[in-house]
């Protein structure tokens, strides 16, 4: 089961984390992979050292360096690949880092560099990725794809402290999801993941107790490790009818999450004529009364 013998995936942000685990996981499974980070010298030492952990298990694996979210780097991320290996199969957008601050205080440039590595990363890779797919099968060849992207709970429930984030990660469940209807009629997959584990942006501040290590050497849910079998199953022939889902990952345990949906439903009593405020009141006032969860509970991170 998940064998990817012959494929080629490609994973950014590669060289730590999430995404090593995630490139070692692949290339166990038989693919020939491509390890992306950006090129400074922590990250390309860390990049090497991934190949080279693959090709000690006999895998196959090269390093790309470059930002993720610029254009021609990610252009020549995927001209690279296919000058090596010949196809892309897999492509795992996983780079990231936080650049933390409440609304308050946050500068431009603290909003803007932390959604161009987050969203832009994304689509760049993405739409290079997805048009090469397209247009092999609009050429009458066979495609294999597989599109895992990356997001968080943040999306979700927000992130008092991480707009920047939370508002990037968003973006990626509706870019890949917006994907998933395009590539559907093509046989590709497109799934978000939203991990929890402990990674640069988790081990320090608050986070950094949560996801630490258990002090009695006993299982480590929050070890990114754990995260990697599920893009390996993502990627794999036995998840070819899973697409446009977003399945949250940590320790022993992965979840579904369900598509936003509409819940109640107030008519105006006026009929067929716009809202007064004086009915709006009416109708809304009375059910929050009623059933709202004040927002410090009701859109909080729930307890794991």
């Amino acid at each position: 089961m998940g064998d990817l013998t012959g494929k080629v995936a490609i994973i950014t942000g590669a060289g730590r984390g999430l995404g090593r685990e995630e490139a070692l996981q692949l290339a166990r499974q038989g693919a020939r992979v491509v390890i992306n980070d950006i090129n400074l010298p922590d990250a390309v030492a860390a990049a090497q050292s991934a190949v080279e952990e693959i090709k000690g298990f006999g895998g196959e694996a090269i390093a790309v360096f470059g930002d993720c979210a610029d254009s021609s780097d990610a252009y020549n991320l995927m001209t690279t690949t296919l000058k090596t290996f010949g196809d892309i199969n897999v492509m795992v957008n996983n780079a990231g880092f936080c650049r933390d601050k409440t609304i308050f205080g946050m500068s431009d440039d603290e909003f803007d560099s932390v959604v161009r590595v987050h969203l832009r990363g994304h689509f760049v890779n993405m739409r290079n990725v997805t048009a090469y797919w397209r247009d092999k099968a609009k050429a009458g060849e066979e495609v294999y794809g597989r599109l895992v992207s990356t997001s968080s709970e943040a999306a979700i429930y927000g992130s008092a402290g991480q707009p920047n984030y939370a508002a990037a990660k968003a973006g990626i469940i509706a870019m890949t999801m917006g994907a998933a209807q395009l590539l559907i009629k093509y046989g590709i997959t497109a799934n978000v993941i939203m991990p929890r584990a402990l990674t640069d942006m988790t081990a320090g501040g608050q986070t950094a107790a949560m996801f630490a290590p258990p002090e009695d050497g006993g299982f480590h849910a929050f070890d990114p490790a754990n995260v990697a079998p599920l893009v390996g199953y993502l990627a794999s022939p036995e998840a070819g009818n899973i697409s446009g889902e977003v399945l949250v990952v940590w320790g022993n345990e992965v979840q579904i999450a369900r598509r936003p949906t509409l819940s109640d439903s107030f008519v105006n009593p006026q009929g067929a004529r716009k809202w007064e405020v004086d009915d709006l009141h009416s109708a809304l006032s009375s059910h929050y009364d009623d059933n709202y969860m004040p927002v410090w509970g009701g859109y909080s991170v729930p307890p794991v």
